[in-house]
């Protein structure tokens, strides 16, 4: 008897037989953790991993849109250079494809460096990234007009501070500038950033594959974070820092259980200016409760600094055009509800003319910072 004809049907069967074993050799050992599927996009993975973690609450498209963009292939692939310590040697299409800041020196000679680093200082203490310590502040004079001076020569911004009175129905209060001025960045999927090294005494290594020449902003932006997220927790504090949206998905369950949701500022829409407080929800029935909140970090792929923050409140409240009270962003706010650790020195104080314990201060989330609160 001869052989069959081969249809359509066998011909396609074949080439995707094909595919699969030509791209299995690649991934190796290295293409996935924890179960990750190496022939799944890092976006669609990320999905499923909402999916399967986050209890009953729809996902966030904050989050997903800031997955990578990495192909299935791509990412394997890079999985694979990254297990073999190979990823200095492809950089460039790496970071190109991976939407990283690898170039950080052109990049800050093409904005203004000064001003987007001084969103990363922080106020008092012992210049620790720490709620207790204070926020960021500007020295732009561009916003003097919107700002209230401060010693040392430093402008902490109008509204950076308020207290929790301020968020009712028809009160007009200024905004600070809550736009992100870093450079966009997309995170990196867990099956690499996990094969990347990320401590102070991996830093020559974390340099090389970065090329991160001595005395570079890029060193610079390196060592700045690895300080940040090397620093011992406060008190009553549990920290991380992530590189992968999974990773951030874990902390936030492990801290406040699987019923989470992420809340974030709607937009920039009133950043800087005047604006009028519309309806105001309490989240929790705005009972004092915790949060995890994450700030970025400024480093090659999109790193979060996250942190359990104690006795808040948190509000979304409708922000207005104060001339036509028109609708024009959707706010959160954090209400810290016990400050009696806070240093002396915090800005909060300072602007709210009061000291530690005395009162609660308020801040609203800025552009691409975010917190994790128990669903309602």
């Amino acid at each position: 008897m001869g052989k069959p004809p081969v249809t359509p049907k066998h011909l396609f069967a074949l080439v995707l037989v094909s595919f699969s074993s030509f791209h299995v050799p690649l991934v190796g050992a290295a293409g996935a953790t924890s179960g990750e599927n190496p022939f799944t996009a890092p976006k669609a993975y990320l999905i499923r991993y909402w999916n399967d973690n986050i209890y009953k609450v729809p996902r966030s498209q904050f989050l997903v849109a800031k997955a990578s963009p990495l192909s299935a292939a791509e990412a394997a692939s890079f999985a694979q250079l990254a297990s073999q310590k190979s990823l200095s040697t492809h950089l460039d299409p790496f970071c190109k494809s991976a939407h990283l800041l690898c170039n950080a020196d052109q990049s800050y000679a093409q904005s203004n460096a000064a001003q987007v680093y001084k969103k990363f200082e922080y106020e008092g203490g012992h210049g620790q990234r720490d709620y207790r310590r204070g926020f960021r502040y500007s020295s732009n004079s561009a916003t003097a007009a919107h700002t209230s001076t401060m010693g040392k020569g430093r402008r902490v911004e109008a509204g950076m501070f308020f207290r929790e009175k301020m968020l009712k129905s028809g009160v007009v209060m200024p905004m600070p500038d809550i736009k992100d001025k870093t450079p966009q960045r997309a995170f990196l999927p867990r099956s690499i950033v996990s094969k990347i090294p990320f401590s102070s005494s991996e830093a020559p290594e974390i340099k090389e594959i970065f090329h991160a020449f001595d005395n570079s902003t890029m060193e610079t932006i390196i060592y700045s974070a690895l300080r940040d997220c090397e620093r011992a927790p406060s008190e009553d504090e549990t920290k991380r820092c992530v590189g992968s949206a999974e990773d951030m998905i874990d902390f936030a369950v492990a801290v406040l259980g699987r019923s989470t949701e992420l809340r974030t500022t709607e937009n920039v829409n009133g950043s800087g200016k005047d604006i009028m407080v519309g309806n105001v929800r309490g989240i929790n029935g705005g009972q004092v409760t915790q949060s995890v909140s994450c700030h970025q970090s400024l480093y090659p792929y999109l790193l979060y600094y996250c942190h359990s923050v104690p006795k808040v409140r948190v509000y979304e409240a409708d922000i207005l055009d104060p001339i036509n009270k028109a609708k024009i962003n959707r706010g959160v706010a954090i209400c810290h509800v016990d400050t009696s650790a806070w240093s002396p020195t915090h800005v909060a104080f300072s602007a709210l003319g009061s000291s530690p314990g005395k009162i609660e201060a308020c801040h609203w989330i800025y552009e691409n910072d975010l917190t994790w609160t128990i669903a309602d």
